[in-house]
């Protein structure tokens, strides 16, 4: 056997009649993505007997029921999936290689390492990419994330990662066009976390993609820990290949794991950034039925607007909570100032983490900020009532976080600031 029960039923054994069965239930589904099929044809590839750490599988089983069952997929939608999961075994597998012929690779350590969160479409994406001009700072890239290593080829030496990547996106652009507007992406663009801890079938981004309603309830109340666990792992087979910086990570969804990533990150810094509910959900509930449309054949947009609504309500109700705990750890930034006055905003950040600004650092911030493209206001217009929501009622729903935060209603939900919508991400 490849893998067995008790490795399956790691955490204690409670689920392992729910382990013992989905494959048999989604045998009687027509054209289903099998988890051991797909386990056993890496396993193959990579002339492999085993993989070292099994946890994944119940998370595995979980997201493929939920999308056999509930994500309405479309025919390619189920590609994408058992493509998406390939990739990850694969990776999987390229790093039990690393380590039988690196096992320091494991011994790497991973010294307070920054996160920034908070509430999505809020300026944490042109935040982490301002501190990627610091060739000081380390940020996961996106083709680093999608393969984290180079295929290894006998006659052809070349590293087609970054090329390889920029194919995938630009056919997934052709496939969605409206992504760009929202959310523009290149292989070398500073990735969210979820993509780490997606490739363990432990992310909250899968929701963003499939609808998966009973798989977000599980790892609601699921422990972190063994996705933050794998998320240092990953982290140290990046560092290997280049290191000596400190790693700056970025993810909204970080707000839901944070008391795992203190407990694997013991001394990580957090940064917790800010911005009008409103505004911001009226441009996520837009994104996630933008990421759907080409994987789902049915995509029900009050539906979206309830999840979300849902979701980021728990969100910011735990960012109150930690803050009102907080240990002095975490930096809280607004985007208006961010995105008003990013070098002060970053000035604030490197004094409470510890970095230090080099005038060579502040120079090229400087010219990316100088180089980015202005808006030319109100391209992207999204109605709120279009997915069931209601700006003063999110308000309402939020009122505990804007005050806690000081968080002001913006002017209108499509306020414009001197960034195009893009880079307030």
């Amino acid at each position: 056997m490849i893998w067995d029960n008790k490795s399956m039923a790691h955490d204690g054994g409670q689920d392992s009649h729910f382990l013992e069965q989905p494959a048999a239930r989604a045998g009687r589904i027509k054209h289903s993505v099998d988890a051991d099929g797909l386990m056993e044809r890496a396993l193959r590839r990579a002339r492999r007997r085993a993989f070292s750490d099994c946890s994944f599988l119940e998370p595995l089983r979980r997201l493929l029921q939920a999308c056999e069952e509930e994500a309405y997929l479309s025919a390619f939608g189920r590609y994408a999936l058992k493509l998406d999961i390939t990739r990850s075994l694969t990776n999987l597998l390229r790093f039990d290689a690393a380590e039988d012929e690196n096992p320091n690779i494991l011994d790497r350590s991973i010294a307070r390492p920054v996160f920034i969160m908070g509430l999505p479409r809020s300026g944490t994406t042109f935040l982490h990419t301002l501190l990627a001009q610091d060739n000081a700072n380390a940020v996961p890239r996106a083709w680093q994330l999608m393969y984290p290593y180079p295929r290894r080829r006998r006659f052809l030496r070349a590293d087609l990662r970054r090329a390889q990547v920029d194919f995938h996106l630009r056919l997934f652009r052709l496939m969605s066009p409206e992504v760009n507007a929202l959310h523009p992406l290149s292989a070398d663009t500073p990735q969210e976390c979820s993509d780490i801890t997606a490739q363990v079938f432990q992310s909250l981004r899968f929701d963003a993609t499939y609808r998966i309603p009973s798989y977000q309830r599980w790892i609601a109340t699921h422990d972190h820990a063994a996705a933050y666990r794998f998320h240092r792992r990953f982290l140290k087979h990046l560092d290997a290949q280049a290191p000596g910086r400190r790693w700056v990570l970025k993810c909204p969804d970080h707000v839901f794991a944070l008391d795992a990533i203190r407990r694997i990150y013991p001394d990580a810094d957090f940064v917790f950034v800010h911005r009008d509910p409103a505004s911001v959900l009226a441009s996520v509930v837009k994104l996630n039925e933008v990421l759907r449309r080409p994987f789902a054949r049915v995509v029900d947009r009050k539906e979206i607007g309830e999840q979300v609504g849902d979701y980021w309500t728990d969100g910011a109700s735990r960012m109150v909570a930690a803050a009102s705990g907080d240990a002095g750890d975490i930096l809280h930034l607004h985007y208006k100032d961010i995105v008003s006055a990013p070098m002060t905003a970053v000035s604030q950040l490197y004094e409470r983490c510890g970095l230090e600004l080099t005038p060579d650092a502040r120079a090229r911030m400087r010219t990316w900020l100088a180089r980015m493209p202005r808006s030319e206001g109100g391209q992207n217009r999204y109605r709120l009532a279009d997915f069931g929501l209601d700006a003063e009622m999110l308000r309402v729903r939020f009122a505990r976080y804007m005050e806690a935060f000081g968080v002001q209603p913006e002017l209108r939900a499509e306020e414009r600031y001197p960034l195009q919508a893009s880079h307030a991400l």
